[in-house]
C-alpha cells in the first residue's frame, strides 16, 4: 500500500481505496500516531471536534499493542492566546507553515529529531503575528488550544451563529458561539472572497470585551454626577434638552461599529424628528469624495489584489489597518514575487517593500511622469494604489486623490475591467455610512469645525468613542454599549446592544453588503440600537419612524438601491498642492475600538507588544 498524498495519479493506474489490506495499512497508520498520544480526551479542550479522534474512530483500532512510556514533553510559552500541551502533538507540522509562509512572521520552528523532535518558539517568548492564534484551527490536536477559553465549554454545549465581524473594514466571516447570554469564543467562517479561512487575534480574542464595561441602564447626569434611571425618565431628559435648542444647534455623530440600520435610523431622526443636518460619520478630518461610489472603495478587491502586478502604499500600514487584506498581499508576494512600494518606512509588513519618500512631492513627481514608478504604473496590467486615512488627512488630501485619479483614468487604470484606484477604510461602518451620505456637505470639515469651535449645545453620540473635542457646555447624549470615552462625558447615557446582540447590515470596504446575525442579546435594560432611536423619536413627535424593524431595512435598501442610480451631488472643492510629509499613523491595534479597550485579553496582548519594544526586539 502507498499514501495517496505521495503517489501522483498516472494513466492506467488502477487504484484501490477500501480493500482489507488498505484498512490494516490505516489502522498501522492511526497506532503510530496513537502510540506517544495521552489519554487526555476527557480534559482536552479540542474534545469533540478533533481530527485525531475522528480518524481514530473511523479507522483505528480498539487496542494499541505498543507497550513502552510514553514520551513527555513540557509545556511551550506562546503568549496570552495559544495554551500548550506538546505531549499531544503528532508532528504534523501545520503551526510551522503557517507561521512561515501565511502569517509570515516565522516565530515556530522544530527541534530534535524523530521521536524527541518539538515544536517550539526557539526562545519561549510570545507569538508576534496578528494571525497567530489560526494555528489553533489548524491544530489537528489538542496540542495547541485557546488559552482564554481552557475549560469554559464543550462544543456541542454552544449555540452557533454565523456572523460579520467587524472589528476592521474587512468584513470577516465569523461563527460565534454563545452559552447562555456569554460570548465563548469567535471562530473563522470560510469566505474565499474575503477572509479564506483565517481571521485576525483581535477578531478571534476581543469577544471577551463584550461582557466588560457594559452599560446596562440609561443614566442621567444630576448635580454633575451620573445615576441610574428609568427609560422613560431618560427618553423625558432628552426630549425636554432637544426641544428647547434650535436644530442648528444640534448634531451627532456615528461610531465606528454601527451598523446600517441604525446609520439609517439616525439620518431619518436628525432629518425628520430634529430637522436638522448636523450628522457626520468621520471623527476626523479624511477627505472623502462620495461623487462616485468607486471613490471611496478598496476597487481591486481583496480577492483582486492577489493578481495585482504593482502595489504602492501610500500612508497605510495594513498589517494593523487591516490584517487580512496585509496576509492576501503577502500571498500575492510569494506566489508573483509582485513589486510593493510604500512611501516612506511602515516597519515590517511580512514581505519586503521598496521604500520611497514620504512626501507629497514625491506623488507630484509620479502624477507629472517626473519618477521612475510613473513608468512602472504605465507598464502594469493591474496595478493597484492603495490610499490610508493619514494621506486623506492631510491638507493636500483633495490634490493628492483627485489628481491621482485623473493621472490614472488617462492611463485607463481605471475601467470596468480593473480599477487601480483604492481607499483603505479603518472602521466598518465607514462604508457604510458613505453609502448613505452621513458627511458634511461636499465632504467639506463644517460639522467637524463647528465642534472645535463649541458651536454646538447638544451632540448625540451614535456609539461614537473617537472624538476629539475640549468639551465646554455642550450637552452630551450617547447611545452605546460600553463604558468609554463617549460615555465618560456624556450627560445622558442610553444604553444600546453590541455587534453580537443585535441584527444589522454592514458594507465592507470593498462595497460589499453582509448581514451580521444576532448570537446573544443586550445586558440588564439595554435596548437595540434603531429601537433606541424609533422610541426617541416618539417621545419627542409622538411618532415612531417605523412600524418595525422590517419597515426600517425596506426603506433603507430602497435608498440604497435609488442613491447607486443617482449619485451623489458632490462639488469638488478648489484644491492646490502643498508640499507635506506623509507620516502613517501608528494604531494602538489592540485597544482600536470599545470592545477591545474592554478586552483583558487584548490589554495583555498590547502589554506583551510594549514590553517587546521596550527591549527593541520589535520588527
Amino acid at each position: 500500500p502507498i499514501a495517496s498524498c505521495a503517489m501522483p495519479a498516472a494513466e492506467g493506474m488502477v487504484l484501490k481505496t477500501n480493500t482489507e489490506k488498505v484498512k490494516k495499512a490505516r489502522k498501522g497508520v492511526m497506532e503510530f500516531l496513537l502510540a506517544n498520544h495521552p489519554l487526555d480526551c476527557p480534559v482536552c479542550d479540542q474534545g469533540g471536534e478533533c481530527d485525531l479522534q475522528d480518524q481514530s474512530m473511523y479507522y483505528g483500532i480498539d487496542k494499541s499493542r505498543f507497550k513502552e512510556n510514553k514520551r513527555y514533553v513540557p509545556e511551550k510559552y506562546m503568549g496570552p492566546l495559544i495554551k500548550t500541551q506538546m505531549t499531544r502533538c503528532i508532528h504534523c507540522t501545520r503551526c510551522i507553515r503557517f507561521a512561515t509562509e501565511v502569517a509570515g512572521v516565522p516565530e515556530l520552528g522544530a527541534i530534535g529529531r524523530g521521536e524527541n523532535m518539538q515544536i517550539t518558539t526557539y526562545l519561549e517568548k510570545a507569538m508576534e503575528s496578528e494571525l497567530s492564534a489560526n494555528v489553533i484551527d489548524l491544530c489537528p490536536v489538542g496540542a495547541l488550544t485557546s488559552k482564554p477559553y481552557v475549560f469554559e465549554a464543550r462544543p456541542w454545549e454552544l449555540k452557533k451563529t454565523e456572523t460579520i465581524d467587524v472589528m476592521d473594514a474587512v468584513g470577516s466571516n465569523i461563527r460565534v458561539d454563545t452559552y447562555g447570554w456569554e460570548v465563548k469564543r469567535v471562530l473563522p467562517r470560510i469566505n474565499e472572497e474575503i477572509n479564506e479561512e483565517w481571521i485576525s487575534d483581535k477578531t478571534r480574542y476581543a469577544c471577551d470585551g463584550l461582557k466588560n464595561q457594559r452599560l446596562d441602564t440609561p443614566y442621567v447626569k444630576i448635580n454633575n454626577k451620573l445615576k441610574p434611571s428609568s427609560w422613560d425618565e431618560a427618553f423625558k431628559a432628552v426630549s425636554e434638552r432637544i426641544s428647547k435648542t434650535k436644530s442648528e444647534k444640534i448634531a451627532g455623530f456615528i461610531g465606528d461599529m454601527t451598523n446600517m440600520e441604525t446609520i439609517y435610523a439616525a439620518k431619518d431622526f436628525f432629518e425628520k424628528t430634529i430637522k436638522s443636518e448636523n450628522l457626520e460619520s468621520r471623527y476626523e478630518k479624511l477627505y472623502i469624495n462620495t461623487n462616485v461610489r468607486s471613490n471611496y472603495l478598496f476597487n481591486s478587491s481583496i480577492e483582486g489584489i492577489e493578481k495585482s502586478d504593482l502595489i504602492i502604499l501610500i500612508g497605510t500600514n495594513p498589517r494593523f489597518e487591516a490584517t487580512i487584506l496585509n496576509s492576501r498581499i503577502r500571498k500575492n508576494y510569494l506566489k508573483n514575487k509582485t513589486e510593493i512600494v510604500s512611501l516612506g518606512d511602515v516597519g515590517d509588513l511580512t514581505y519586503p517593500y521598496q521604500v520611497i519618500a514620504n512626501k507629497t512631492d514625491t506623488i507630484k513627481d509620479i502624477i507629472d511622469n517626473k519618477h521612475e514608478i510613473s513608468e512602472k504604473i504605465k507598464k502594469s496590467k493591474y496595478p493597484s494604489i492603495i490610499f490610508g486615512h493619514s494621506v486623506l488627512k492631510l491638507k493636500s488630501a483633495p490634490y493628492i486623490f483627485e489628481e491621482f485619479k485623473n493621472y490614472l483614468l488617462e492611463n485607463d487604470k481605471i475601467s470596468d475591467d480593473w480599477n487601480a484606484l483604492n481607499i483603505l477604510s479603518k472602521n466598518s461602518s465607514a462604508v457604510g455610512s458613505y453609502d448613505l451620505n452621513i458627511l458634511s456637505k461636499n465632504s467639506s470639515f463644517e460639522i467637524l469645525d463647528k465642534l472645535e469651535n463649541n458651536s454646538f449645545e447638544v451632540l448625540i453620540l451614535f456609539g461614537q468613542d473617537n472624538l476629539k473635542f475640549e468639551k465646554k457646555n455642550e450637552f452630551i447624549i450617547y447611545i452605546g454599549s460600553h463604558g468609554d470615552k463617549g460615555a465618560s462625558i456624556a450627560d445622558i447615557i442610553l444604553p444600546g446592544a453590541a455587534y453580537t446582540e443585535q441584527d444589522g447590515y454592514f458594507t465592507n470596504l470593498e462595497g460589499k453588503l453582509q448581514k451580521a446575525y444576532k448570537a446573544s442579546y443586550p445586558p440588564g435594560e439595554a435596548k437595540e440600537d434603531w429601537q433606541i432611536i424609533n422610541e426617541l423619536s416618539s417621545f419627542i413627535k409622538r411618532k415612531n419612524l417605523y412600524k418595525d424593524k422590517n419597515q426600517l431595512i425596506d426603506s433603507l435598501i430602497n435608498y440604497l438601491n435609488l442613491n447607486n442610480i443617482n449619485e451623489a451631488e458632490f462639488k469638488i472643492p478648489e484644491y492646490n498642492f502643498k508640499s507635506e510629509k506623509i507620516i502613517t499613523e501608528e494604531i494602538d491595534y489592540y485597544h482600536s475600538n470599545v470592545i477591545a479597550r474592554a478586552s483583558k485579553t487584548m490589554s495583555e496582548c498590547k502589554n506583551i507588544r510594549m514590553s517587546l519594544q521596550k527591549t527593541g526586539t520589535d520588527n
